[in-house]
């Protein structure tokens, strides 16, 4: 692999002599521009506006254009200049959990690969070390003409850096989610992890770009003078679903993509905390049942005092 930076780590006072190579490659089917009344390609030529003429690459240098449009030639000589220690060194600055870096903040990925014999000891001290302390590595180097913010952490038994950008690079998710109000149901939560562990999990491995698979299908097609491939059918639209409904359907979709027996257990306890439309018979007995009933008062009982015997007898002696 061809190395697009030379330096060395700075660990402190140990220096790890390095060479930056790419991690990752482009699968993404290449396109050229083309005229396309006759097919002929279009290129893009690099001319110099004084001369009027087509230059070459190694006549081409790079300036920095001034507010005024002042254009001052920047040389690599004056880059040599430059007052950092960056320019040549990756500089690690601080040892963090891997955790504490926000994934919004990667960027592009590289190996280091040791630099000669006498690299291969600190290499794997560094990586050890951040095995043991299951911790990455905050650093920083001039890579593209900037210097960047990075990361090193360990990948299988090799060291791996990425990219970052600044934090202030980052924007703030203002206006992006909705508004409050939103209210959820403790059934809808319950569905919704339903159907994640329905979906279950993937090998990264399995997954594949389809999207380029089919376009070198309809190239070849293309190529050979065959018919081109048929586009599937866009799936039926029209249906207009309620979140509780949609989530009770992606589950038993989910379930059955996975050849599992789809019980009806989620629709039946579905259908049993809906509340079920009124029937005309229903309404009645609602109807008889809400109407205002008279209160029936109770009879008064007439009570009879009972006079006692000795005072009814009192009485008749008087008399």
């Amino acid at each position: 692999m061809r190395s697009i930076w030379n330096g060395a780590i700075s660990f402190g006072l140990v220096s790890i002599p390095i060479k930056v190579v790419n991690a990752t490659e482009s699968h993404t089917v290449p396109f050229r521009q083309i005229h396309t009344e006759d097919g002929s390609r279009i290129r893009y030529r690099r001319v110099c506006e004084l001369e009027d003429r087509e230059v070459t690459q190694a006549e081409i240098g790079r300036a920095y254009e001034d507010a005024d449009g002042t254009i001052i030639p920047i040389t690599d000589e004056d880059l040599a200049h430059l007052p950092l220690p960056t320019t040549k060194t990756i500089d690690i600055v601080a040892f963090l959990p891997a955790d504490r870096i926000d994934p919004l903040q990667l960027e592009h990925a590289y190996y280091l690969v040791a630099s000669g014999v006498r690299a291969a000891k600190p290499y794997t001290l560094l990586r050890e070390v951040l095995k043991r302390g299951r911790r990455v590595a905050i650093a920083k180097l001039v890579l593209g003409g900037r210097e960047r913010l990075c990361m090193l952490r360990v990948v299988d038994d090799a060291l791996a850096l990425h990219s970052l950008l600044w934090p202030d690079e980052i924007r703030a998710p203002q206006g992006v989610a909705p508004d409050a109000g939103v209210t959820l149901r403790d059934r809808e939560l319950d569905l919704a992890g339903t159907l994640m562990d329905a979906l279950g999990e993937v090998d990264l491995e399995d997954l594949h770009d389809e999207y380029r698979r089919a376009l070198e299908k309809v190239i070849a097609a293309k190529a050979a003078g065959e018919a081109l491939p048929e586009a599937p059918e866009p799936a039926a639209g029209g249906r207009i679903l309620d979140l509780m409904t949609a989530l009770e359907e992606s589950v038993r979709a989910a379930r059955r993509s996975r050849g599992e027996e789809v019980d009806e257990e989620v629709a039946a306890e579905a259908a049993a905390k809906k509340p079920k439309k009124p029937t005309a018979a229903t309404k009645k007995r609602t109807s008889k049942s809400t109407q205002p009933t008279e209160k029936k008062t109770p009879a008064k009982k007439t009570s009879v005092k009972k006079t006692p015997a000795k005072k009814a007898a009192a009485r008749k002696h008087t008399a």
